[in-house]
C-alpha cells in the first residue's frame, strides 16, 4: 500500500482496483461490491457532462426560435425537446445496441443489447474508467443532440407529426450506423484509423447532411427570394441566451468525451472554449468588413461554429463563408444549419488529421486502456495517411446521411397524414398557430387591448364589431401578424411619434377582418 508520510492513500482516495468481473452485467451486486472497480471521481465528471449536455438541446431551441420568424418561434423550442423525448425512447429500445453492442459488425450493431439488456456495471465498451450503464445514458445524450439539430431544417413550414416520425426513424437507419462505424471498435472507420474525438462525423456532418436534405425536400418557404421574407431574426435575446447554453454545454460534451476526470478532459476544456473565442470573433470580424455594424448574431453563429470545429479534436475553424452555399445549392436551409454544423464539422475532421498528436491522448493517465486510444497522431507526428482516413469518413458520413434522410423523407411524404410540408394557409398563419395552437407571445390579448373601443364591449352603434367579441382566439391568431403590419398608418401621427388610438373592425366568417376603422 502506499504511503505518504505514514498515512495511507486509501484513507482520502477511492482507489479503482483491476475489473475482474465475469457475468455480462459485470457482476452479482449481492455477493460483490460492483463499485470498487470504478473511480467515484470519473463516474462523478461523467454524470456531470451529461446534465451539461441536457442543457444544450434548450439551447438549441432558443438559438433556433431566435433565428426563426415571430409566429414559428414556439414550434422550434417544442420541437427540440421533443426530439430529446423521442430519441431517448428510440435510444433505450435499440438505439445503443446498434450503436455500441460488442458484436456488432463493421456497420451496424445487433439487438443483444436491446432495452437495455445487460447493461450494468461491466467496463463500457468505449473505456474501462465508467461502467455500461452510464456510458448508455451519456452516448444517448449525443443521439438526442444529433437529432435536435437536424430537426431545425423544418423551420417554419415543415409540420410536427412527420417530425415526430423522422426524429424516430433517422436515429435508427442513420445516426446508429455512424456512430457504430466511428466508435465502435468493429466499426469500419475506428479499425481503419479515423479519428473522431467527440462527433465530428455521427453528430455534426451527419445532422448537417441531413438538415440539407430536409430543406431540399420541404422546398422554400413561402416568398423565398423575394422581398416578401424578411430574413432578420426577430428575437436576437434567444439566440444570446441559447449561445450561452450551447458554449456551457459543450465542455460536458467535449470534456466529457475522455470519460474520465484526467488532464485530458482539462485540455479539452481549454481548446473548446479557444475555438469558441476565436470562432466568435472570427465571424463578427468577417461580418462587420462586409457591413460595418457589429453583428451579436454573426458572433453568436461563430462561436457554435468554432464549437463544432472543435468537436473531432481540431483547432478553431470558422464557417462565416459556407452560409453563402444554400443560395449556390438553391436549398432554402432556414437556419444554416449545414453551413454551421456540416461544413464546420467536415473542416474540424481534417484539422484533425494535420494537428492531432499522440501525445495528448496519452495524457488520459488512469483511462489508459480505452478503446479511443493507442493513435498514430496526425501530420504534427508525420502520420500523412491520417489525411485520407478523416476524409473516408467525413464524405462516408455526409453521402450516408443525406441520401438516406433524403428515402426516409420521401417515404413519409408519402404516407396518409404524414405530408411534411404545412399547407400555404398554415404557413401565413405560422406554425405556432397552425401546429400548436400556443404562442411564444400573447399578442393576441393585445391585439384586443388595441382595437377595443371604450364604452362599447358588444359593438358599436353603426353596426360594426369590436374586436373584444372575438370568441375564437385561433381565428385571431392567424391573423394578429396582417393586422399589425396595416396598422401602423393608425398608430403614426403626423408629428412621428406613435400614438395608441381605441379602434373598430368590421368582421367576416371565422373573425376575417373586411375593413378598419
Amino acid at each position: 500500500m502506499v504511503k505518504i508520510h505514514e498515512i495511507e492513500l486509501d484513507d482520502f482516495y477511492a482507489i479503482k482496483r483491476p475489473y475482474n468481473g465475469s457475468a455480462e452485467t459485470g457482476g452479482d451486486a449481492l455477493v460483490q461490491d460492483l463499485n470498487v472497480w470504478y473511480n467515484t471521481g470519473d463516474i462523478a465528471f461523467v454524470i456531470t457532462s451529461t446534465a451539461l449536455m441536457l442543457l444544450m438541446i434548450p439551447g438549441i431551441g432558443l438559438f433556433y426560435s431566435g433565428l426563426a420568424r415571430r409566429k414559428s418561434a414556439l414550434s422550434l423550442m417544442f420541437l427540440s425537446i421533443l426530439a430529446l423525448a423521442v430519441t431517448t425512447v428510440q435510444w433505450f429500445v435499440w438505439g445503443y445496441s446498434l450503436s455500441f453492442s460488442r458484436t456488432a459488425n463493421a456497420f451496424i450493431g445487433d439487438l443483444s443489447n436491446a432495452g437495455f439488456q445487460s447493461v450494468l456495471a461491466r467496463p463500457s465498451i468505449g473505456g474501462d474508467s465508467i461502467p455500461d450503464l452510464l456510458f448508455a445514458v451519456y452516448e444517448g445524450m449525443l443521439s438526442a443532440l444529433t437529432v435536435t439539430l437536424a430537426v431545425g431544417a423544418a423551420a417554419e413550414r415543415g409540420r410536427v407529426l412527420p417530425a415526430i416520425a423522422f426524429m424516430f426513424v433517422w436515429a435508427t437507419l442513420v445516426y446508429d450506423p455512424i456512430a457504430c462505424w466511428t466508435w465502435n471498435p468493429a466499426g469500419w472507420s475506428f479499425r481503419m484509423g479515423g479519428l473522431d474525438y467527440a462527433g465530428g462525423t455521427p453528430v455534426h456532418i451527419a445532422s448537417g447532411a441531413a438538415a440539407l436534405a430536409y430543406s431540399m425536400m420541404l422546398g422554400p418557404r413561402r416568398g423565398h427570394g423575394t422581398h416578401e421574407l424578411n430574413f432578420r431574426p426577430h428575437n436576437v435575446a434567444h439566440i444570446v441566451i441559447g449561445t450561452v447554453f450551447l458554449w456551457f454545454g459543450w465542455f460536458g460534451f467535449n470534456a466529457g468525451s475522455t470519460l474520465a476526470a484526467n488532464l485530458r478532459a482539462v485540455l479539452a476544456v481549454v481548446v473548446t472554449h479557444l475555438a469558441a473565442c476565436v470562432g466568435g470573433l472570427t465571424w463578427c470580424l468577417m461580418d462587420y468588413r462586409v457591413e460595418r455594424k457589429w453583428s451579436a448574431v454573426g458572433f453568436c453563429s461563430g462561436v457554435v461554429a468554432g464549437l463544432v470545429a472543435i468537436t473531432p479534436g481540431s483547432g478553431a475553424s470558422s464557417a462565416n463563408l459556407a452560409t453563402r452555399l444554400k443560395f449556390t445549392l438553391g436549398i432554402d436551409d432556414a437556419l444554416d444549419i449545414f453551413a454551421v454544423h456540416g461544413v464546420a464539422g467536415f473542416m474540424g475532421n481534417i484539422c484533425t488529421a494535420l494537428f492531432a498528436l499522440n501525445q495528448v491522448v496519452a495524457l488520459d493517465g488512469p483511462s489508459a486502456g480505452s478503446s479511443r486510444d493507442g493513435i498514430a497522431g496526425g501530420w504534427l507526428n508525420g502520420h500523412w495517411i491520417q489525411i485520407a482516413y478523416q476524409l473516408a469518413g467525413s464524405f462516408a458520413g455526409l453521402a450516408y446521411s443525406f441520401i438516406v434522410s433524403c428515402a426516409i423523407l420521401a417515404a413519409l411524404d408519402r404516407i396518409p397524414g404524414c405530408r411534411l410540408r404545412a399547407t400555404d394557409e398554415a404557413e401565413v398563419a405560422g406554425m405556432d398557430a397552425a401546429e400548436m395552437g400556443e404562442f411564444a407571445y400573447n399578442y393576441v390579448a393585445l391585439t384586443r387591448e388595441l382595437l377595443r373601443v371604450p364604452g362599447e364591449e358588444n359593438g358599436g352603434s353603426d353596426g360594426t364589431a369590436v374586436c373584444d367579441p372575438f370568441s375564437r382566439p385561433s381565428a385571431m391568431a392567424a391573423r394578429h401578424s396582417q393586422w399589425f403590419s396595416g396598422r401602423r398608418e393608425l398608430l403614426q401621427a403626423d408629428d412621428g411619434g406613435y400614438h395608441v388610438k381605441p379602434a373598430r373592425a368590421r368582421l367576416g366568417s371565422e373573425g376575417t377582418i373586411i375593413s378598419r376603422c
